[in-house]
């Protein structure tokens, strides 16, 4: 465990809708912090993000706790320990909300998108799927090292919309990956080596749809000091440029 990690998170319903389904974590025990924007009716999101979220840190309470325990999936000999086990963690919540949708109705469609970052002694694993976002915030640079996995971006890279397509688009919140949608699922991860004094910004599309990342940087420059703070006026700032959807943040400050 990374003692030196400063870290803070908060969440907010937003000003239209009349429930929250986005869950966050900040699990310390493991220096693991995770974002889900859930989808789906009648709350089923909300049961998606919880149960992707809560599946993801018992698999990593097991695995700690009895590190012979057998796994869900085989191990990618092409990857190191800690990131076949982040990446089985998620995959384990990806069958886990498949199969609920499967057997009730009630959630029937139900799924999630995930971002997360792993610290580990030498780096931080960090990983997405679905179109939540992870931002790195260096020197006073902002910078988003996930890729969308939306129907826009696909336009996006595909077509080469201009600026008024892009803004226009009919379907930007058609994701095209995402927890629960199939049986299976593909992760992204990578892995990097912080610089001191890094920040990672995980959030969902609550405040990257509604602020832009000069306004992200901006907000978080003059709430530096203090994450918390930082958290709450970037949920502000999305609330106050419309706050359509629910929205979440969490930071995390490298020593």
């Amino acid at each position: 465990m990374n003692t030196s990690l400063q870290v803070a998170g908060e969440t907010h319903v937003g000003m239209k809708r009349s429930h929250n389904e986005d869950t966050f974590s900040l699990f310390e025990e493991e220096n693991l912090f995770i974002v889900c924007d859930g989808m789906g009716g009648h709350a089923s999101g909300e049961v998606a993000s919880q149960m992707a979220v809560q599946t993801l840190k018992t698999f990593f309470k097991d695995t700690r706790e009895d590190p012979e325990m057998t796994w869900p999936y085989k191990m990618d000999r092409s990857r190191r320990y800690q990131e076949n086990r982040l990446i089985t963690g998620i995959k384990l919540a990806n069958l886990r909300i498949h199969e609920a949708a499967k057997r009730d109705s009630n959630y029937h469609g139900m799924g999630t998108t995930l971002v997360s970052a792993f610290f580990v002694d030498d780096g931080v694993y960090l990983t997405h799927v679905g179109d939540s976002r992870i931002y790195r915030i260096r020197e006073s640079k902002i910078e988003q090292i996930t890729e969308d996995h939306s129907l826009l971006n696909d336009y996006i890279k595909m077509k080469k919309l201009t600026a008024d397509e892009i803004q226009n688009f009919p379907h930007k919140n058609v994701i095209v990956r995402a927890l629960g949608m199939k049986e299976s699922v593909k992760v992204d991860s990578f892995f990097e080596v912080p610089h001191s004094g890094d920040v990672y910004l995980l959030c969902t599309d609550g405040l990257s749809g509604e602020v832009s990342d000069s306004e992200i940087l901006e907000v978080f420059q003059a709430n530096t000091q203090d994450l918390q703070a930082a958290c709450h006026a970037l949920i502000e700032a999305a609330n106050r440029n419309g706050g359509h959807d629910n929205s979440s943040v969490v930071l995390v400050r490298a020593p």
